[in-house]
């Protein structure tokens, strides 16, 4: 009898978790904001603010669960954006994802990298002190500034995925990375896996590789190298992978979402779910990444938790 209420009292526990958890994530939104910096002339004031308003489009496509800001000319001051900022961390929620994407013109005094924008100036450190006052735990930093490499040090944090368009802040010729990288998002080639979702990480690849790509077809020596590190270090490489630890973060980070799921069920109610999947499955592959840290028993109890909530999400998707 004794053993029978202890069973059930932990029963009792183990689904009240699986009900936080739940309402946690059906709950939970992706957040992106993106700017373009100066262009120093018309001619890149005009392709920066293309492409930032190409992004901005093409995350818009994913549905409800997302909010995209797009900041650009004269309105991407350093005063509007700690605005935004300021108003973002009183909205955004633990459970929460956030990216900030950057294009435009960086620059290293040998010290300090600095986003050019009008008016004064975003340092590096800038940056990463306006990032960590958002609240989401998952993070995605992409610099297509010439320069970025200079930024990685400072903005590199446990649970943050940094991604520069160059290796060092001495590679300071205008980037192409930025182009590559929208492409990334509506090219199906990028979506290496086949699963629909294009990740942080299969976009990086993309970019990296079409930017390689196009130095050797213009036959031009290559002044970026683009880096990515999701490991909490500085130390970024070009190609993540599980041999060097990096780029498992960045594989659980969606851009964009299935356009077949997108297109299964336009009620809201279908798309929280959906989104909730992809949540869940993120978080699966997140906590494995962590087994190694973590007390076997707590392991296996998240672990259990959130596949049970992952097969009931399912059997709702397909009712």
């Amino acid at each position: 009898m004794a053993l029978a209420e202890e069973m059930g009292g932990n029963l009792k526990v183990l689904a009240a978790l699986a009900f936080m958890v739940t309402t946690a994530l059906a709950n939970a939104s992706t957040y992106y904001v993106s700017v373009a910096g100066l262009g120093g002339t018309p001619e890149y004031e005009a392709q920066f603010a293309k492409w930032n308003a190409q992004l901005g489009d093409l995350l818009k496509k994913n549905g409800p669960g997302v909010t995209v800001e797009t900041v650009a000319g004269a309105s991407a001051t350093r005063q509007n954006l700690e605005r935004i900022f300021r108003r973002l961390a009183d909205q955004i929620h633990s459970d929460d994802s956030f990216a900030l994407l950057l294009i435009g013109h960086g620059t290293f005094d040998g010290t300090d990298y600095k986003f050019n924008i009008p008016g004064p100036d975003l340092t590096a450190s800038d940056l990463a002190a306006m990032l960590n006052r958002i609240p989401a735990e998952e993070q995605l930093v992409v610099n297509m500034t010439s320069a970025s490499g200079a930024s990685l040090a400072a903005l590199a944090k446990k649970g943050r995925i940094v991604i520069t368009a160059t290796k060092s802040g001495t590679e300071k010729n205008v980037t192409v990375f930025a182009r590559y990288w929208i492409d990334a998002l509506s090219d199906p080639g990028a979506d290496t896996d086949k699963n629909g979702t294009v990740s942080a990480l299969e976009a990086f690849r993309y970019a990296e590789s079409k930017t390689a790509a196009y130095f050797q077809q213009e036959k031009l020596l290559a002044t970026e190298h683009a880096l990515l590190s999701d490991t909490g270090t500085a130390a970024g490489v070009r190609d993540p992978k599980p041999e060097n630890g990096q780029g498992l973060l960045a594989a659980t980070f969606p851009l964009l979402r299935p356009p077949s799921e997108l297109a299964q069920d336009t009620s809201p109610d279908k798309q929280r779910l959906l989104q909730k999947k992809q949540q869940l499955e993120a978080r699966i592959d997140r906590l494995k990444y962590q087994k190694a840290a973590m007390p076997e028993e707590q392991y296996k109890q998240q672990l259990t938790a959130l596949l049970l909530d992952l097969a009931r999400t399912q059997a709702e998707i397909d009712r």
